[in-house]
């Protein structure tokens, strides 16, 4: 289970981060929001790297900009352990990121939107440690759980096990203990929740429900 620190009260971002983790959070996943290819801003290297110093537990950075090349070396450097990029954010050159990626150290990650098909990035799969599928259309957090996006979780699934690839599978949007069971047999490994999490009074039993 992935905490989305988006989430978080960040006027106590120490606290939170260590409540979270005591809960029994396995990953803290970073929304990189740039304002152009989603229509919200987050944060930057910066605060990555601040959260790299009080986590004890692996960091997912899902960046979701514009060329996101351009600042690759800075997220790795700041302490991402995985660092997630969106097929829709480029129109080219996506298994040389994938591949700049891996030579810096970070495991390699592949974000695809709800709309975005499989076959569209089939020829990536076998390079990647994590494939992000989308739940919700990126942008904000606390949107509702697109169902219909569940057979895309379960055509991934297969499709890693038929060949024999490596990675995990990471689902992010709208989960809560509510859908997270569905997620599960679906195929989801690493299941991102937010305010399912930090909007209730109790992180460890969220974070149960969630992890099944």
């Amino acid at each position: 289970m992935a905490a989305s620190v988006l989430a978080e009260d960040f006027s106590k971002l120490s606290a939170e981060i260590e409540e979270v983790e005591r809960a029994g959070a396995d990953y803290l996943h970073l929304d990189v929001m740039d304002g152009a290819f989603v229509p919200n801003l987050t944060f930057g290297p910066m605060i990555v790297e601040a959260i790299a110093k009080l986590a004890s537990v692996p960091l997912i950075t899902h960046l979701m900009i514009e060329r996101p090349g351009d600042l690759l070396e800075r997220f790795v450097d700041a302490g991402s352990h995985v660092v997630s990029f969106h097929w829709e954010a480029m129109k080219e050159g996506h298994g040389e990121l994938i591949e700049r990626i891996r030579k810096l150290g970070a495991g390699t990650g592949l974000a695809i939107n709800p709309a975005t098909p499989l076959s569209d990035v089939s020829h990536l799969l076998d390079a990647l440690d994590l494939l992000l599928v989308m739940t919700v259309v990126p942008g904000f957090g606390g949107q509702k759980f697109m169902s219909e996006v569940t057979s895309k979780i379960e055509e991934a699934s297969k499709i890693r096990a038929d060949h024999k690839y490596r990675y995990v599978i990471e689902v992010d949007g709208g989960i809560g203990p509510g859908n997270a069971a569905a997620v599960r047999k679906a195929g989801g490994q690493i299941l991102v929740a937010g305010t399912a999490v930090f909007g209730c009074g109790d992180y460890a039993g969220a974070i149960s429900a969630i992890r099944g």
